[in-house]
């Protein structure tokens, strides 16, 4: 299936999905900058980052923060990749990461941990829905080397 194409304000100004063609992306959904799962993931990503971009690949994280929680978020974890901000849930709603969650009895709509393999064509190689951050980025590069 092609990656739906988008364009979003990014920590480095504008980042459109068509103009990345020719490298692999790894776009991963969190729900919130600065909490415990997201920092773990978002670590994670930088700290292979390199094996990553070796692989003709780019990380690019997708939450509902604006670019200044996103700046102050990269800043306190030394991210070296991109950070986007989908405040309307646009983009979310296209990859299907936001949706109903539970949580201690209550329902509510939030973002759905969701990361997204896209090949140097624009073709979505592989989703994971309800992400479980320990190995998960291990899990991605496993992939990445497949294809």
């Amino acid at each position: 299936m092609k990656a739906p194409n988008f364009k979003l304000p990014s920590t480095s100004g504008t980042f459109q999905l068509s103009d990345n063609l020719g490298k692999n992306i790894i776009l991963y959904f969190y729900p919130k900058d600065n909490t415990k799962g997201c920092s773990l993931e978002a670590n994670d990503f930088n700290k292979y980052l390199k094996i990553i971009n070796e692989k003709n690949a780019i990380v690019v994280g997708v939450s509902k923060d604006t670019i200044e929680s996103h700046e102050k978020f990269i800043k306190k974890h030394k991210l070296k990749f991109d950070l986007l901000s989908d405040e309307k849930t646009i983009v979310l709603k296209k990859y299907k990461a936001w949706g109903l969650k539970k949580f201690l009895g209550k329902s509510y709509y939030g973002i759905i941990r969701t990361t997204v393999l896209i090949n140097e064509k624009g073709k979505i190689v592989k989703t994971w829905s309800n992400v479980r951050v320990k190995d998960h980025v291990k899990n991605v590069i496993t992939e990445l080397s497949n294809i």
